[in-house]
Parts: structure tokens; sequence; C-alpha cells
């Protein structure tokens, strides 16, 4: 009886175990899962088509990368809205298909995308570097970052904001010490539908592009990350 007893006991200390979660909940679970692996996999994809395009000048490839109503800026140039008022201001970086002598390499490294939990928007940031060359000009070396936020319409992923920082120019021979270079404004040509976004220098100032996804292990956000003073470009 004692033994018995104590058995009891023993069993009443231990843990209670939580209920087996049913076998259609870890197969909704993991369907889940795996639709949104899928999502990052085809925005990485539809990033890598749009960074061809757009490096060789193939600009109305690159247009048909975004949404209707998506937006594009690239450095101090200003936001272009609307895919086709996109597609027209790619010819101020260069013309059509480049042509002899061009040159407007943007590599994509490091990729981070963040896929929404209803899978139907995400962001995504890459960086590297920059070879910008034309006819009769020396050749710019340089650095920069997208941060870019894509939607799903209709089944298929779509750009909806391209926001490149242009992070360092310089003269190809003379180097970034000696030729850091400014960035272009806003075209008088063929003006952005609205001024730029963020008012910020490239190199040799020190501006860090805001981050559009949390701290990995803290998980504390990096959208507010303290900037180095700049009272040129960030008048206090």
């Amino acid at each position: 009886m004692r033994r018995f007893v104590a058995a009891a006991l023993f069993c009443a200390l231990l843990p209670v175990p939580a209920v087996a979660q049913s076998s259609e909940a870890r197969l909704a679970a993991y369907r889940e899962r795996v639709e949104r692996l899928e999502d990052a996999d085809q925005i990485e994809n539809l990033q890598a088509y749009f960074g061809y395009f757009f490096d060789k000048g193939l600009w109305s490839d690159a247009a048909d990368c975004f949404a209707v109503n998506a937006s594009f800026e690239y450095g101090q140039r200003g936001v272009y809205i609307g895919r086709d008022r996109i597609r027209r201001s790619l010819l101020l970086l260069a013309p059509d298909g480049l042509a002899n002598g061009y040159l407007n390499t943007h590599m994509m490294l490091q990729p981070i995308i963040t896929v929404a939990d209803d899978g139907r928007s995400a962001t995504g940031r890459w960086q590297g570097m920059i070879q910008l060359a034309e006819p009769g000009a020396n050749g710019i070396w340089g650095v920069g970052i997208w941060e870019n936020a894509f939607v799903k319409e209709g089944g298929v992923w779509k750009i909806a904001k391209a926001h490149f920082y242009v992070t360092a120019l310089a003269d190809y021979d003379l180097g970034f010490m000696r030729s850091a270079l400014r960035m272009e404004g806003p075209s008088a040509l063929f003006p952005p539908d609205r001024p730029p976004s963020e008012a910020y220098r490239p190199f040799p100032s020190a501006y860090i592009p805001p981050f559009s996804f949390d701290h990995p292990v803290t998980g504390q956000p990096l959208a507010d990350i303290a900037q180095p003073a700049d009272d040129v470009a960030r008048p206090q």
C-alpha cells in the first residue's frame, strides 16, 4: 500500500504533458512554413532578374518587375511613382540597351528577405559594388545598398518600392580617398514626382541606410539607428 501511495504521489508531481498537436494542425503549420520559404525564394529570384535587366539597360523589362503603382528612388534623384514613370526615369541612368561604351553594373550581395506573416508583402536588402562608365568620361567605382519592398499580386511577386542608396562614388583611377564624388540631384529634364525621401551624402559621410528588419538575436528594431552627425545633409 505504501508503495502504491508513493508511486501515486510521484506521478502527481510530474509535469502534465501538453496536449498533442493534431496531425491537421501540424500539416497546416508545415504548409505555411513552406509557403513563406517559397515566397522568399521567389523574391530573391525577382530581385536577381531585375538586377540583370538593370545592369544591361533593359529598362522595359526592368520596369515590368514593378507593381503598377510602385515607386523607384536612386540616390538623391527623387522618387518616381508608377510603372510608366519609372520606365522613363531609368533612361536618365543610361540609354536603352546601354549602347557602346556604357557600363551600369550594380552587384547585389548579402540578401536579407523578410516576408510578412500573411505572405502578401515583404522587404529585402542587398548591397554591392557599382561600376559605371560612359563614352568620353572616366570610369566610376561605387558602393550602394538596395532597400526594397515587395507585394504579391495575383500570386506573383512584384517590386512595390525600390530604393537604391548610393553610399560611395569615386573616380576609377584616383580612388575613394582622393576623389570622393557627389551624387546627382533631381533631373530638370524629367523631374521626379516627389523629392528625395531622405537627405544624406555618400562617402566620406558615414550615412547608414535604415534597416527594414529587426536584429536577428535581440529582436530590437534597426529602423531608427543613430546616424553620424552631418550638418550639411541633416541640419540639427
